[in-house]
């Protein structure tokens, strides 16, 4: 029996893939969602159906309370924590920098950056062996983007994403000595609500030619990066930068 995995943004996309799949390993999952309750609670329901343990917490992961709140909530289900999947991230519609404004760049980086420390200290502050916690591993969702720059589209996003791929070299070096391992994953064009929530729903359709695989890919096919560089077939990397992304 494993602890318990945090799987941020755990209720649809990327986020719902690998909590089925770390339910299928054995860990408890603490299933966040911010607004996808309907969701969030079939992928509760499809784990327990198999026998798995799993909860929802609505969180929104750019509040501190609420942040709190979804990690008293993973102490509650009884196992340790054993890890955390900084999933959660948002991006608006596509759009030139030139008509960008603040609200608009804080709502990104306060959800894909500040969100993602925040969960990264409260995991850390569990996990940490100096601190009696029994070591473990955080996955950041990171994005192509932050290679890419997503000119004309998504500036700010991948901004927010070359944040995450710094942030993860950064507190794996921190934390390492602790027995805490911190890697980021980095899917290219995936098949995902979130490109409806950028205004252009078929958008890996029109991309894929870019791909060398000449397809978008599965978000089964991250969830698998991801719990592989959970488990301890990767007990050696930290500070690594896995890019999922069929070779673009």
């Amino acid at each position: 029996m494993r602890g318990t995995l945090v799987v941020t943004g755990g209720g649809r996309g990327i986020g719902a893939a690998t909590a089925r799949l770390a339910a299928e390993l054995g860990y408890a999952i603490c299933v966040n969602y911010r607004v996808a309750s309907g969701t969030a609670a079939s992928v509760v329901a499809s784990i327990r159906e198999r026998g798995g343990t799993a909860i929802a917490v609505p969180a929104d992961v750019s509040v501190e309370a609420d942040v709190l709140r979804l990690f008293e909530a993973a102490d509650g289900i009884g196992r340790p924590l054993a890890g955390l999947v900084n999933n959660a991230g948002v991006l608006e519609t596509q759009g030139r920098v030139e008509d960008v404004d603040a609200a608009r760049l804080q709502r990104i980086f306060a959800t894909n950056v500040i969100g993602a420390f925040l969960c990264a200290r409260e995991a850390v502050r569990r996990l940490a062996t100096d601190r009696g916690g029994p070591g473990g591993a955080i996955v950041n969702v990171s994005s192509a983007a932050a290679r890419l720059g997503s000119p004309g589209e998504y500036v700010d996003y991948a901004a927010s994403k070359g944040a995450i791929d710094t942030m993860t070299l950064g507190l794996a070096r921190e934390v390492a000595a602790q027995g805490i391992r911190v890697n980021a994953v980095r899917p290219g064009l995936i098949e995902t609500e979130m490109h409806a929530s950028g205004g252009e729903p078929r958008r890996v359709e029109r991309l894929r030619t870019s791909v060398p695989m000449q397809r978008g890919g599965l978000p089964e096919e991250v969830a698998r990066a991801i719990l592989w560089l959970l488990s301890d077939d990767a007990s050696y990397t930290t500070g690594a930068i896995l890019d999922v992304s069929g070779g673009r």
